[in-house]
């Protein structure tokens, strides 16, 4: 096991319409895309797309949404430790002008403990929130023995700040800024309480406000992505994690900053396509973005 993700697994079904039906109406999509979906679950495939393949923990159920989930972790070589739900999760996504809408169904009760995972040889943990009990549990051992922790703060979830005490590494959303009511520079003074050396908070085309070793606030512009060219944002930020993450997995010995003008590249790749999948880079396209696109003004 050279990383583990834990979150929850989700399929996304994502389309795009100029009219969404209400009462008795029916409509016709113009695109669509079917794919696996979660924060941990798509950063976790795009650090298997980009070459270095992790083990995920994360909720199954016994139908046949889930199975085509496995059949999807299966192509990418992803090892899978479920925990068990009664249902599989479903979101429906709606890319509009930049933003999008998502509807999510999603069991979250999961039938069983958290299994007891043989860690040796692992190197990276990322955590989206999700599964609180298994979250606390892993940070917590990882710390204990030296490895990287990671934490895509997207929301507040039931333990996160009692989390963030294990977490090395924690990258938020403005999201989480709204719900503390604080704002993006005081969120990164939260994380340098909370012990976390390396942390930051994701502003979508206004770029990432982050600090290092170092304790210095600063902020790190996004990639100028045409708008012409902008598909869906969705998966973008987990995207960013999952590119970070092997990032730091290729080159440990490199400064925050390289891996997370990596990540940026990955994400402004991203948001040209329509699914998570079709959204996940190579390490070639990560180049081209990083040729492409200047930094926003």
């Amino acid at each position: 096991m050279e990383a583990l993700f834990i979150g929850q697994t989700y399929i996304d079904i994502t389309f795009v319409t100029d009219h969404f039906p209400t009462g008795d109406e029916k409509a016709v999509a113009k695109e669509y895309a079917v794919s696996f979906g979660g924060n941990a679950v798509s950063a976790a495939f795009c650090c298997a797309k980009l070459g270095i393949v992790p083990d995920l923990l994360t909720s199954l159920a016994n139908d046949w949404l889930s199975r085509m989930f496995l059949d999807m972790a299966a192509k990418y070589g992803i090892s899978i430790h479920p925990r068990m739900v009664r249902e599989a999760s479903l979101s429906f996504v709606m890319p509009n002008n930049g933003k999008r809408a998502i509807l999510r169904c999603r069991d979250d009760h999961y039938l069983h403990p958290v299994p007891p995972l043989d860690i040796t040889g692992c190197r990276a943990l990322h955590l989206d929130g999700h599964q609180a009990d298994a979250a606390i549990y892993y940070a917590k051992l990882c710390r204990e023995r030296g490895i990287l922790t990671s934490l895509d703060g997207g929301g507040i979830r039931s333990n996160t700040l009692e989390l963030l005490e294990f977490i090395d590494v924690a990258v938020c959303s403005e999201r989480l800024c709204e719900q503390l009511r604080v704002s993006p520079e005081e969120l990164c003074q939260l994380l340098q309480e909370k012990g976390c050396r390396i942390g930051g908070v994701t502003l979508g085309e206004r770029g990432l406000v982050w600090y290092d070793e170092s304790g210095i606030i600063r902020t790190m512009p996004a990639l100028a992505v045409p708008p012409h060219e902008v598909k869906d944002t969705n998966g973008a930020g987990d995207i960013f994690h999952g590119a970070y993450i092997y990032s730091y997995l290729s080159a440990p010995e490199r400064p925050w900053v390289d891996h997370f003008l990596f990540a940026r590249a990955a994400s402004a790749h991203s948001v040209r396509f329509l699914g998570i999948e079709s959204s996940l880079p190579t390490l070639d396209d990560i180049e081209n973005a990083m040729r492409l696109y200047k930094e926003a003004a």
